[in-house]
């Protein structure tokens, strides 16, 4: 059901019995690791016209694991990763 690189496919899926006997479906809670606990694979300075996707493909080869690097970066919004020109964006490496 989820692609094998979402940052949801190794969480357990439970079940819960609603009231009126149906069966529903769930992954549990992903709990975010602290940035700092995650192993660097590059630190990137932010430059003008950079994009999450973009930096994300150019690191990772995925420009779907964006959330990886916030993860990296401890924010969960991949928005204020790249506003200012500068900064500098750590891009942890892959754990599968």
């Amino acid at each position: 059901m989820l692609d094998p690189t979402s940052r949801y496919a190794s969480l357990e899926t439970a079940t819960l019995t609603l009231p009126d006997g149906r069966v529903a479906a769930y992954k549990r809670r992903r709990f975010i690791p602290a940035g700092n606990a995650l192993k660097v694979l590059a630190e990137v300075t932010v430059t003008e016209g950079d994009r999450l996707d973009l930096l994300t493909h150019r690191t990772l080869g995925d420009p779907e694991h964006f959330w990886r690097v916030c993860d990296a970066n401890d924010t969960l919004n991949p928005f204020d990763l790249m506003r200012e020109t500068g900064s500098v964006v750590r891009i942890a490496m892959p754990e599968f």
